[in-house]
């Protein structure tokens, strides 16, 4: 077990502490009314999820393994009632975790079609339909290999024949090119409303040089919305806040929910209020950890204009309507790449119940918000620095419980109370 101390007031110094579309998933096509097409019942109903801790009070965290021997790991997370846990490996692989041990075939395997530099692209996000244990659906989010580079948002299926094997076959939802080999976002959730959010980078490069951030004409720089239970190959959620945007190119994506993220890496809805966490890359000088109360339609994040809490774009530096960060944090020792993480809201840790965790990339270190109006607050470097190797991503399971991924080691570990 790997041990931490979680130490209460002591804060993150800094500021707060802390394209071209194309492809199915065309406007046409989005703004069909009908049911998707049906697909069979996966008749896989999970045995009834047990609470397998005995809950311990207190802030003195540990990291518990889970799983070692992956390969570049940066993502775990867990259908609806459903005890298994799903790592994402980012050459193109999904495994699973069941029983404590790591299923030596994978769940899914995508290499063949997916485009991994080993940098930021490759495999990024993954969502199970909030109805999976019926309807054996989820949602994976990658760079393709042809062409190169592109994102891609795919439906797949899970086999009739064994729960833990998905079948290849996909149903493309979008498609969109990207201009550069950076900022993918990649990150899928359902939210609370039951539609699929779809967190995307600027499109890359540095400072966005195609002016994506403030472009609502453009998949990027923006978390999409869509009804994937509706449409042909989806519907867009009559709410959205372009619902009703023409289908000319310079015209507004309907499918948009919200503008102005460089690169939502890791983000999270607290699964008690419906508030959404994002934590946004930031250029060079500042991390930003965002959070929208009750999520509301049209929000501006406003990248490129501002980068955290500052002005980036000094010749256009007007910061009016846009919405601000909670949190930040300046790339000072190291620091240089937020990784979002959870609203805790499991049973284990009571006494860091609806505490949001992320971390930093490069220095493994770790914080915790003890609200949407909170302040940061370091726990340990114990927790990070000196177990981690590249802290990917924040995981949580069907009960709450969390989890992190170290990229480099290939290891993947349980936040507990000790």
């Amino acid at each position: 077990m790997r041990m931490l101390r979680c130490t209460p007031g002591l804060l993150v110094l800094a500021a707060a502490c802390g394209g071209n579309n194309k492809g199915t998933g065309n406007r046409d096509d989005a703004a069909v009314n009908g049911d998707a097409a049906p697909l069979a019942d996966a008749n896989y109903l999970p045995d009834a999820l047990e609470q397998s801790c005995t809950p311990v009070s207190g802030t003195d965290l540990a990291l518990e393994p889970v799983a070692s021997g992956l390969t570049r790991p940066e993502l775990v997370t867990s259908p609806p009632g459903d005890g298994r846990l799903f790592i994402l490996e980012q050459p193109g692989r999904i495994r699973i975790v069941e029983d404590g041990q790591l299923l030596a075939a994978p769940f899914l395997d995508l290499t063949s079609i997916v485009r991994d530099t080993g940098n930021e692209q490759g495999l990024l996000g993954l969502a199970f339909h909030p109805d999976f244990a019926r309807n054996g659906r989820f949602y994976v989010n990658y760079t393709a290999a042809n062409p190169a580079g592109d994102t891609v948002i795919a439906e797949y299926h899970v086999s009739a024949g064994d729960a833990n094997v998905a079948d290849t076959d996909q149903r493309l939802l979008l498609t969109f090119d990207q201009p550069f080999s950076n900022h993918n976002g990649g990150n899928m959730q359902f939210g609370p409303d039951g539609y699929l959010y779809i967190g995307q980078g600027d499109g890359g490069s540095g400072g966005d040089p195609n002016g994506n951030g403030q472009n609502p004409a453009t998949f990027l720089a923006t978390m999409l919305r869509i009804d994937v239970d509706h449409g042909n190959p989806y519907a867009i959620p009559p709410d959205n806040p372009y619902a009703s945007s023409a289908n000319g190119p310079t015209d507004p994506r309907p499918e948009i929910w919200a503008i102005g993220l460089r690169n939502p890496w890791r983000w999270s809805f607290d699964r008690q209020t419906g508030d959404l966490w994002i934590g946004d890359v930031g250029q060079k000088e500042v991390e930003e950890v965002d959070v929208a109360v009750g999520n509301p339609a049209g929000l501006n994040y406003g990248w490129n204009v501002a980068e955290g809490d500052t002005c980036y774009n000094a010749a256009t530096c007007d910061t009016t309507g846009f919405h601000a960060p909670l949190a930040t944090y300046n790339h000072t020792g190291g620091l240089c790449s937020v990784t979002g993480g959870f609203v805790y809201r499991g049973s284990c840790m009571p006494d860091v119940q609806g505490w949001y965790f992320y971390g930093d990339y490069c220095t493994n270190r770790v914080w915790v918000i003890d609200s949407p109006t909170g302040t940061p607050t370091e726990v340990s470097t114990n927790l990070g620095t000196n177990v981690l190797d590249g802290l990917s991503s924040f995981g949580q399971d069907a009960l709450g419980e969390l989890y992190v991924t170290s990229l480099a080691s290939g290891e993947v570990f349980r936040i507990v109370t000790q």
